[in-house]
């Protein structure tokens, strides 16, 4: 059995945008009926939504028959053994919050190897990645296949932006509009100037590092002027806000909630 080849981190590497969607539900039957639709990549979040890898496995599992749609999983933090537990459990593209340093970044660098380029622990046997040991030569083979993309989001992560960018091992920048937004002092408003000024500063600074950068945006001018400006990996829908949206937009249609007002979306979700 062949080792699955990262064609989203290939992808971003050849130039090529990728457009996605957060998948905050934690259920395999919403993961699968997203990849479906053909989006480039899902993100399985277990920051702000109630995933683990239990939850994170099952819609792993729902979202590989979709050859075109990859899975990327963020992390609740930074943290190297919890690092280990979702690559044993088949991901292989992380998503990391927080990361306001280039040594934070090398951390993570390292979280996501095998001995001696990193620290990743060893117990391929165990494991969904290696499909159990039948992945013919996993443990010589799965560092190549590793994509990292940290996240920008204070203050401190802009003014250390570049070396983080330039930190070998780390293939993207994620903007996060929300946290950033509220570090600068203009929390609840990702769309204010001197944000927007700083996120099109950012995308031109990773890209000049010969990085990635991306972000999320679900309004469609907002998220073109991201992809005009460089970005290469953008989130354009979250689960949870299409469903409610679209519920609610019935509900105006058809009178039994006339009065209410359909919720906006907030603070970059």
């Amino acid at each position: 059995m062949k080792i699955p080849q990262n064609t989203f981190r290939d992808a971003l590497k050849a130039g090529q945008a990728q457009i996605g969607c957060w998948v905050g539900f934690a259920s395999p039957d919403v993961a699968e009926a997203l990849a479906g639709c053909g989006f480039d990549w899902l993100l399985i979040d277990g920051e702000h939504a109630p995933n683990d890898p239990r939850t994170a496995l099952d819609q792993l599992r729902a979202i590989a028959p979709y050859g075109k749609t990859h899975a990327v999983v963020r992390a609740v933090e930074a943290n190297v053994a919890l690092v280990k537990q979702y690559l044993d459990i088949g991901a292989q593209t992380l998503l990391i919050p927080m990361v306001d340093t280039a040594e934070q970044a090398a951390l993570m660098v390292q979280a996501m190897r095998y001995p001696p380029e990193g620290i990743r622990g060893m117990g391929a046997a165990l494991a969904r990645a290696s499909r159990w040991n039948q992945v013919d030569d996993y443990l010589n083979q799965a560092n190549d296949q590793m994509c990292l993309l940290v996240q920008a989001e204070t203050v401190t992560a802009v003014k250390n932006l570049k070396a983080i960018a330039e930190t070998e091992g780390v293939d993207g920048v994620f903007f996060g509009p929300a946290d950033l937004s509220a570090s600068m002092g203009h929390r609840g408003q990702p769309g204010h100037p001197e944000v927007q000024r700083v996120i099109l500063d950012g995308i031109a600074t990773v890209r000049a590092a010969g990085k990635a950068a991306g972000i999320l945006a679900t309004d469609p001018t907002l998220a073109q002027q991201y992809l005009d400006a460089g970005a290469l990996f953008v989130a354009v829908g979250v689960d949870t806000t299409l469903l409610v949206k679209a519920a609610s937009g019935l509900v105006q249609r058809f009178g039994a909630g006339a009065a209410a007002t359909p919720p906006s979306s907030s603070g970059g979700y």
